[in-house]
């Protein structure tokens, strides 16, 4: 079965609001085996959400809208499937009579406007709404189907629940559609998609590559019977780990100070940070885990030079000789900070996040960070330039710390 996805509202081609709704429905399909081939985006206007409609019912199965199906004058869904599918618009009386009965157990009059809501296109099945005023319709076009649903997330599930999933599921075809993303640090996406190119290039299951803000994610889909689809996701999964190693930090919804903390529960060690260009960034990501009190025992953000060397111990020599911004002061620092708390590990971060204060030498987007465990101390260099901004150099900054100590507790 193919699928359409349309969700209709000028707030969301004006950027106003986030479209939940088309990817909550298009998770849903996929698991009942539905191919979604296409979604669209459409304003408040009658003619074009019409053209949409006809649009998709000319090369889909089943059509799902989301959206329009209030009582103002710029909720247009149903009036617009109607004219796109040749329908005429009759008044359910039934539908009247459950919105009126909803006002009144609420001590309110329902204004006479929201009676709009009880026209629906010949033929429709009313889906009655629990969550809400606006009923869902399946309306039936031939051998195709349209159901219309409101664009409020928590009225729209429910009608999904009620009309759309027993729809599906009696229409069901043994097959279902199932993905996994593996969540991959340290590469960039040229070299991960080199390593795995000729597994890219399969049909069943499908590896597509997405680049992620210092991450990137490969996403395995594969469609076959329910009993089928997970051994067949698990062996491309295997596959994809056995290229790409340790730089697979997790999957789905794993993140990498999520992973990272659960490592240092597990080996039971405790850490100290000394972060200068992220200010905390580093440590508000991994506490964002309950009971990282276990491991995490001080935060340090030594902004200035002074700080450096009041709260980390740091020689003023070493700063002025290489710079506060450098792979010396970036070990001394998590040599220092390590001491300070008494730490089984000591991270630290130091750089330039600009978008001023770089040098041809030291540029913006120049960063180096420093860990210390007992076996000795590291240090990593990073170049990020000046083109993802304030804001993203210090994430990509905390992201690539994190990882670098990640990496650290695996070996250990």
């Amino acid at each position: 079965m193919r699928a359409e996805i349309i969700s209709v509202g000028t707030e969301l081609l004006l950027g106003q609001i986030t479209d939940t709704n088309a990817p909550f429905l298009a998770r849903l399909l996929a698991s009942y085996g539905v191919d979604v081939r296409f979604k669209q985006t459409v304003g408040d206007n009658l003619e074009r959400v019409r053209a949409s409609v006809a649009l998709a019912l000319d090369r889909a199965d089943l059509v799902v809208t989301s959206g329009g199906l209030g009582p103002t004058e710029d909720d247009l869904t149903v009036e617009a499937v109607a004219l796109a599918t040749g329908l005429p618009l009759v008044f359910d009386q039934g539908t009247a009579d459950t919105i009126r009965t909803l006002f009144e157990s609420r001590g309110r009059q329902a204004p006479e406007s929201v009676f709009r809501q009880a026209r629906i296109p010949l033929g429709a099945t009313v889906i009655p709404n629990r969550r809400g005023t606006a009923p869902g319709l399946m309306v039936p076009v031939g051998d195709r189907t349209v159901f219309t649903f409101p664009g409020v997330p928590w009225e729209m599930e429910g009608l999904v629940a009620d009309g759309l999933e027993p729809w599906l599921a009696a229409r069901a075809g043994g097959e279902v559609i199932r993905s996994r993303v593996l969540r991959i640090a340290g590469l960039g996406e040229s070299v991960v998609e080199e390593r795995v190119r000729d597994l890219i290039h399969g049909s069943n299951p499908t590896v597509a590559p997405l680049a992620k803000r210092g991450e990137v994610h490969l996403r395995i889909t594969a469609k076959a019977a329910p009993e089928a689809v997970g051994p067949m996701l698990a062996a491309m999964e295997a596959a994809l780990r056995e290229r790409l190693g340790h730089a697979v930090f997790g999957a789905d919804d794993e993140s990498l100070p999520l992973v990272t903390a659960r490592l240092l529960v597990e080996r039971r060690l405790t850490l100290a940070i000394a972060e200068s260009c992220t200010a905390g960034l580093v440590a508000s990501r991994l506490t964002e885990m309950p009971g990282s009190s276990a491991f995490l025992l001080a935060g340090y953000v030594p902004y200035s030079n002074e700080a450096k060397v009041r709260d980390l111990g740091i020689a003023p020599e070493l700063i002025a000789a290489h710079g506060a911004v450098s792979a010396e002061v970036a070990a001394a620092m998590a040599a220092g900070v390590r001491a300070r708390a008494r730490a089984d590990l000591g991270l630290a971060v130091t750089g330039i996040a600009g978008p001023s204060g770089g040098t041809a030498a030291k540029p913006v987007g120049l960063v180096y960070l420093g860990l210390q465990d007992a076996s000795g101390t590291r240090t990593e260099e990073l170049r990020f330039g000046s083109e993802p901004g304030r804001d993203g150099v210090r994430y990509l900054a905390a992201q690539a710390a994190t990882n670098l100590l990640r990496l650290c507790l695996l070996r250990l």
